[in-house]
């Protein structure tokens, strides 16, 4: 079986071979997540603790947290599930995947350093690989150079050499700063929310004008209907003093 250890405070990881099955049988009934004594690996690992973070068995299928088991089972994977990355949005796809326990029939073992030990590990602890890219966040910036309010990010930003050309100056490259506040940004934020007042100003006028000319076009149809009411008992009393007049006149 291969062991894949990585440290991350160096940015190194490491790929060996062990063969001996004494060493392994530590690993062995361990889950993902569990922390291990690496003792047993040799004497150069003497106080070492790894935490197991996965791994792949001789297939190629890799070991999902979670799946109480040490065989393969075939589970309906979907977005935001590990060992899964969907073609389309919503896609459903029942893949093969192995359980979160380690046992013989795996090819490689993740392992990451919690735990230093006494001695250093060649091509492990003992160099330091720096980081290609710093951080692209206003805030992480201020966390990595324990910045204040007041200090000016821009002044901070991690930048990264080009490879020279010939015969032309040396170039460095910078990333862009994300939620970066400036005086811009603080501007288009009052528009914003001027905007945003002058749209509910607007609204409640238009409610109040349409309020008015409802309660306008509501007395006027009163008006009309009192109108229609005098005008029908206006002419029912007419006609019948018409015919009583003419009833009279027969007479």
């Amino acid at each position: 079986m291969k062991l894949n250890i990585s440290y991350p405070a160096s940015g190194c990881q490491k790929l060996i071979e062990v063969d001996d099955e004494r060493k392994l049988r530590t690993f062995y009934e361990k889950r993902m997540a569990q922390e291990v004594s690496a003792e047993c690996l040799g004497d150069e690992w003497k106080g070492y603790v790894v935490r197991i973070s996965g791994g792949n068995d001789k297939q190629g299928f890799p070991m999902k947290q979670g799946i109480l088991t040490n065989g393969r089972v075939r589970l309906l994977l979907s977005v935001g599930h590990s060992c899964y990355r969907p073609r389309r949005d919503g896609e459903r796809r029942r893949k093969s995947v192995r359980g979160c326990i380690v046992d013989a029939n795996l090819s490689v073992l993740n392992l990451v350093i919690i735990k230093k030990g006494e001695q250093e590990i060649p091509g492990l602890t003992d160099t330091t690989v720096p980081r290609r890219l710093g951080p692209k966040r206003a805030s992480k910036i201020r966390k990595l150079f324990n910045l204040k309010k007041e200090d000016d990010v821009r002044q901070y930003v991690v930048r990264r050499p080009l490879a020279a050309k010939e015969g032309k100056k040396a170039m460095t490259k910078a990333p862009k700063i994300q939620r970066l506040v400036t005086p811009v940004v603080l501007q288009r934020k009052r528009h914003r929310l001027a905007l945003k007042r002058r749209r509910a100003t607007k609204k409640r006028e238009e409610a109040a004008e349409y309020q008015k000319l409802l309660a306008q076009r509501l007395k006027e149809a009163k008006e009309r209907k009192l109108e229609r009411r005098r005008s029908a008992s206006h002419s029912k009393s007419s006609v019948t003093r018409t015919d009583s007049t003419s009833s009279a006149g027969k007479k």
